[in-house]
C-alpha cells in the first residue's frame, strides 16, 4: 500500500487535540478522558485523501466488485455475496446483530478514549469511511456524548466487534448513551440536542467495529496510572526505609552502577533523593534489610525498565488503521488483512498487569513488616498510636494488612495471560485470537486493586514515620523536605491513628487521590 503521511500544514490549535494532524500520544488520550476538546483535521489535502477512499469504493460497487464486509457476508459468511439492492442494509444489520454484551459497563473515561481511538484509526484515511462520519464522532465528544459499553464480549480478533458495535450504534441513534452524567436512549439525546441520526454508508459499520480501539484505550489509561504507580511505591519505599531504620545504602548509586538496568537505577536514585542517605543515621545493629526494602528497585525498575517498549507499541496501534479491508485509494487496491488483530496490546497488557502485581506484593510485604513487633524495630505492634493501657483494646491497622493481602492475592491470582488463552470461534474463520480485550480489561483490574494497596501502604507508611518521629523527634532534621512534605501533605487529611475507627472513608478518600494524581512525586 502507498504511505500516507499525516497532513500537518494546518495543526490544530493547543487548546484541542486534532485527529487527521499527527500521531497522537498517549497523553492525548488521557486528556480526552478529562474532557479536551477534540478537533478534526480540515486541511484541504486531507479532506481530499478521505473523499478519494469514498469515491473509490463507490466506484467499486457500481462496478459490482466484490468486497469483503461491503457486498458480501461478514466473517465466514464472506462466501456469501449480498444483492445489490440490500447491499445499504448490511452495515446497520452489523450493529445490530454484534449488539450481545455483557457484564458492567465501562467508565465514561473510558467510552471517551474508545472514541478517540476508533477516530484516529478512521483518520488514517484508509477505511472507505466520510468525513462527516469522523465529524459526528468529533462533535459527540465535544458535547460529551458517549456510548454506554459492555465490558464483556470480545476475543480481541476480529477486533473490538461487540464492544465497538455500541459506539456505531449510537451514531446511527440506537441503544443508550451518557450525555451529561445521565444514561439515557441515543434517540433521545439527538432528539434534545437537535442532531440527526446518521445513515451508515457501505463499509462504515465494519470500519467502526473491526479494530483495537477499546483495548487500546484501556492500554493508554493504565500505561498513565501504572506509570504514577511506580513513582509512587518508590517514595513509599523511602518514607519504610526511614520509618523502619532501614539501611538506605541499598540504593547507593555506585552499587547500580555495576548493574546498570536505566529503569532500575532510576528508581533507585529516586528512593536515593528522598533518603540523602548520607545525612541519615545509620542503623548498625542490621548490615542487610529484608528484600522488600533491598530489593525495592529491582522489582519496581522491572516496570520502569518496560514502559518504553509499552508506549511504543501502544502509540503504533493508537495510529494505525487496524481494520479490515484497507482501501489503497491512490493505487486502487482493496487489501484484505489482519490489522485487527490485537496481539501487541495483548502483550503488553499482559505484561503490564505482572509488573504491577509484583510492586502489589512489594508493598504487602513492607506493609507486613510495618506491622510486625519481629521486624519493626521497635513500632508498637500493628501501629498502632493509642498509650498506656488503651494499648490494649486498640489494634492500629490490623485489619488494614489483612485487606493488602486479600487485594494482593487477587492482583497475583489476575496475572495469567489472557493471550494464550485463545479461541476458535466464528465457524472456525475466527481461528486464533488475541484475547487483546480481556487482556486489558484484566491489567486495569490489577491495576485498581495495586493502587488499594499502595494507598493502604502509603497511609501505615506516614503513621510508622510519625510514632518513629514521637520516639526520636531527632529524625525531623534528617528527612528531606520530599519526605516531609508527603508526610504533612498525608498527615492534613489523615489523623494518627490512636483510637480504632472504621478506615473505609479515608481509604477511599485517599484512592481518588491518588487516581487523580494529586500527589507530586518525580516527574511532571
Amino acid at each position: 500500500m502507498t504511505s500516507h503521511r499525516l497532513d500537518t500544514a494546518k495543526p490544530c490549535t493547543q487548546s484541542t487535540i486534532c485527529f487527521g494532524d499527527a500521531p497522537l500520544s498517549i497523553e492525548d488520550i488521557e486528556a480526552i478522558t478529562r474532557g479536551a476538546e477534540v478537533k478534526l483535521n480540515d486541511n484541504a489535502a486531507f479532506r481530499a485523501r478521505i473523499a478519494r477512499g469514498v469515491e473509490f469504493l463507490e466506484r467499486l460497487l457500481e462496478e459490482d466488485g466484490v468486497i469483503y464486509g461491503v457486498t458480501t457476508g461478514y466473517g465466514e459468511s464472506c462466501t456469501v455475496k449480498v444483492p445489490p439492492h440490500l447491499v445499504p442494509e448490511l452495515p446497520l444489520h452489523l450493529t445490530r446483530f454484534h449488539g450481545c454484551g455483557l457484564g458492567r459497563h465501562f467508565s465514561h473515561e473510558i467510552s471517551r478514549a474508545v472514541m478517540a481511538t476508533r477516530l484516529a484509526s478512521l483518520a488514517r484515511g484508509v477505511s472507505g469511511v466520510r468525513y462527516e462520519l469522523m465529524e459526528r464522532i468529533v462533535r459527540l465528544l465535544n458535547l460529551d456524548v458517549t456510548p454506554l459499553i459492555p465490558e464483556e464480549g470480545s476475543v480481541g480478533a476480529s477486533g473490538d466487534l461487540t464492544p465497538l458495535s455500541y459506539l456505531a450504534a449510537m451514531l446511527v441513534g440506537e441503544r443508550e448513551a451518557t450525555h451529561q452524567g445521565k444514561i439515557q436512549p441515543a434517540s433521545d439525546i439527538y432528539q434534545a440536542l437537535n442532531i440527526e441520526p446518521l445513515e451508515l454508508r457501505p463499509k462504515e459499520g465494519l470500519a467502526i467495529m473491526n479494530g483495537t480501539a477499546v483495548m487500546s484505550a484501556i492500554a493508554c489509561i493504565a500505561y498513565k496510572r501504572a506509570d504514577y504507580l511506580a513513582q509512587l511505591a518508590s517514595r513509599i519505599t523511602a518514607l519504610v526505609c526511614v520509618a523502619l531504620q532501614g539501611n538506605s545504602f541499598h540504593f547507593d548509586e555506585k552499587l547500580f552502577a555495576v548493574k546498570p538496568h536505566p529503569g532500575q537505577c532510576r528508581v533507585a536514585e529516586w528512593i536515593r533523593s528522598d533518603l540523602e542517605h548520607e545525612k541519615l543515621p545509620r542503623n548498625s545493629s542490621r548490615l542487610q534489610d529484608q528484600y522488600s526494602l533491598r530489593c525495592a528497585p529491582h522489582v519496581i525498575g522491572v516496570l520502569e525498565d518496560a514502559m518504553p517498549m509499552f508506549r511504543q507499541m501502544i502509540e503504533i496501534e493508537l495510529n494505525s488503521a487496524n481494520d479490515n479491508p484497507l482501501l489503497d485509494a491512490e493505487g486502487e487496491h482493496v487489501l484484505h488483512g489482519g490489522h485487527f488483530y490485537g496481539g501487541h496490546i495483548a502483550f503488553v497488557m499482559d505484561s503490564m498487569k505482572t509488573c504491577i502485581a509484583n510492586i502489589a506484593d512489594l508493598l504487602d510485604r513492607q506493609m507486613a513488616m510495618m506491622m510486625d513487633t519481629r521486624f519493626n524495630r521497635g513500632l508498637p505492634a500493628n501501629l498502632s498510636g493509642a498509650h498506656g493501657e488503651r494499648k490494649t483494646i486498640n489494634h492500629g491497622f490490623k485489619a488494614v494488612q489483612i485487606g493488602t493481602s486479600a487485594w494482593t492475592a487477587e492482583a497475583l491470582k489476575l496475572t495469567m495471560p489472557a493471550s494464550v488463552f485463545s479461541r476458535s470461534t466464528e465457524c472456525h474463520n475466527q481461528d486464533k485470537v488475541s484475547m487483546g480485550t480481556i487482556a486489558a480489561r484484566d491489567c486495569l483490574r490489577v491495576i485498581e486493586l495495586s493502587e488499594q494497596v499502595t494507598v493502604a501502604t502509603l497511609l501505615a507508611a506516614c503513621q510508622a514515620l510519625e510514632l518513629r518521629r514521637q520516639q526520636d523527634e531527632r529524625l525531623e532534621q534528617h528527612l528531606t523536605t520530599a519526605v516531609k512534605e508527603m508526610q504533612q501533605q498525608i498527615l492534613s487529611e489523615f489523623s494518627l491513628l490512636e483510637e480504632d475507627r472504621p478506615l473505609e472513608g479515608e481509604l477511599r478518600k485517599f484512592l481518588d487521590l491518588v487516581r487523580q494524581r494529586e500527589f507530586e512525586l518525580y516527574r511532571a
